[in-house]
């Protein structure tokens, strides 16, 4: 392969990272601009969609800076379910509503009263929740008088990020989305990869416009990102970032698997072909695609895990930085019987009790604050555990292997746990920017720079693994209690 550099943009909740890798997968620059969201209300989580775009140039230029290469392709990954909605010309009509929002969770009662729960689910793999893009939208268009009319008028353009941005890098010239983005709005027929009319029109949307569909490696087009470079590249690739995630791990194969490690999770399992229909709490989903080849997936969203970590330093203050997590869990021998369920927001798959709370079990005077901090630690791989088990038996794979990312995977406490708990390796690509590695591979099987899968496969990347060891019987007696208290509190 000639020394050619990809471009990978990985427009995410907190902020957008700009990377620019070389042709081998190795990062040659990256850097970082921050993003802000804002709470209106109780529920409410918004963010600004110039901001988002902003965020964007900000982190490329400070990327460029020093860099005299020549890019040959961008890929882009993104935030998933968060949604924009813009006129003709370009111009915002509201916020950019973040995935985290809850404000639909009225609307969600109200679809599940009138029996199309289970139509939603068989058209579009998910079920009925706040956590995607259609029901917030519902909300706007009953709440917002000028988003309804715009609606009713036609005048109204609905994105996920990706469409957004590349609406604003081409100047309005295209208007797209990749299959893995459509396939989180409840607008997407997974049978047919097109938009669902017959939803569309029960929700009352059916004057929403709704941009092409498209591959997730594709050529969605050209820009210079407003001059930052010296002359147009094509971007190759656009892909919500728990799916380019997964690609980046390495995720090409029926039964292998990943799990992002951030403030929540999503563990996606590759089905290839199949589309497997969950009888257990999992979605279905599409893992991602490209010319020739669209891969399903099983997908279950923990919704709290290193969330946990943080409201132990904040709100209780039981240690100054996350990394002292280790040594302090370390420090007792076991849990103590001690058990944290972390449902500060409800818990996601395979449970699905929303309405759950937190608790912390089986403290006595003999416990201290390193048996909390295992627990909270320890609830990750059990959560983790309950969801692997759960595709499993949906699907009729063995996972032989869990490819992790994300920043809880620094902490060798939860990864050699979760390795005993799975009974199988848990292997860690080595860098955090596996979401931006995910999109820059697939914008270079577009280019030509890769001429096909088994040339990704052979990619030397430096891999972190952990084996199941002499923890395994002790991790499955206690995976057991995680099971029986959970029975006891819900």
């Amino acid at each position: 392969m000639s020394a050619e550099f990809i471009l990978a943009i990985d427009q995410g909740t907190s902020g957008t990272k700009t990377v620019i890798f070389d042709s081998r997968g190795r990062i040659v620059r990256k850097a970082t601009a921050r993003l802000e969201s804002s709470y209106p209300q109780v529920g409410f989580v918004e963010q600004d969609p110039d901001e988002i775009y902003g965020s964007v140039l900000d982190s490329l230029e400070a990327c460029l800076e020093g860099f005299s290469g020549s890019i040959r392709v961008c890929g882009i990954s993104n935030q998933r379910e968060t949604f924009l909605l813009w006129d003709g010309e370009g111009r915002p009509v509201s916020k950019a509503v973040v995935w985290q929002c809850k404000r639909s969770i009225g609307v969600c009662e109200r679809l599940k009263r009138e029996g199309l729960e289970g139509e939603i689910g068989r058209r579009t793999g998910l079920i009925v929740d706040p956590y995607f893009s259609g029901t917030k939208l519902i909300w706007l268009y009953e709440n917002d008088t000028a988003v309804g009319s715009g609606i009713d008028g036609g005048d109204v353009c609905f994105g996920t990020v990706d469409t957004w941005l590349l609406f604003k890098l081409t100047g309005g010239r295209r208007y797209c989305t990749d299959y893995t983005n459509a396939c989180r709005t409840l607008f997407f027929n997974l049978d047919t990869l097109r938009w669902d009319e017959d939803l569309l029109g029960a929700f009352g949307l059916s004057g929403l416009r709704l941009p092409e569909v498209c591959p997730s490696s594709h050529g969605y087009g050209e820009t210079d990102f407003e001059g930052l470079l010296p002359r147009p590249v094509p971007i190759g690739a656009m892909i919500g970032d728990s799916h380019a995630a997964a690609f980046g791990e390495g995720c090409f194969s029926s039964g292998t698997a990943k799990a992002t490690l951030g403030t929540g999770s999503s563990i996606l399992m590759d089905t290839e072909s199949r589309r497997v229909t969950s009888s257990r709490g999992m979605v279905t989903t599409i893992c991602w695609s490209a010319a020739d080849r669209v891969d399903f997936a099983l997908e279950g969203i923990i919704v709290t895990a290193g969330a946990t970590i943080q409201w132990l330093r904040d709100q209780l203050g039981l240690f100054s930085q996350s990394r002292e997590t280790e040594a302090m869990a370390r420090a007792v021998d076991d849990n103590n019987g001690v058990y944290l369920i972390p449902a500060f927001s409800g818990l996601g798959a395979p449970h699905w009790r929303m309405d759950a709370k937190a608790a912390i079990l089986n403290l006595t005077f003999g416990c201290s604050k390193n048996h909390i901090v295992r627990a909270a630690l320890e609830s990750i791989p059990y959560q983790i555990k309950d969801v692997i088990g759960a595709m499993e038996q949906d699907s009729g794979l063995n996972l032989e292997e869990l490819k992790v990312d994300g920043g809880i995977t620094a902490n060798g406490f939860v990864m050699q746990f979760l390795a005993d708990l799975l009974d199988v390796d848990v292997v860690n690509a080595g860098i955090e920017e596996v979401s931006a590695l995910g999109a820059a591979l697939l914008a270079g099987l577009e280019a030509g720079v890769y001429q096909g899968m088994d040339q990704l496969e052979g990619l030397e990347v430096q891999r972190r693994a952990f084996s199941p060891g002499s923890g395994r019987l002790d991790a499955a007696r206690m995976y057991q209690g995680w099971k029986e208290n959970l029975r006891r509190v819900y």
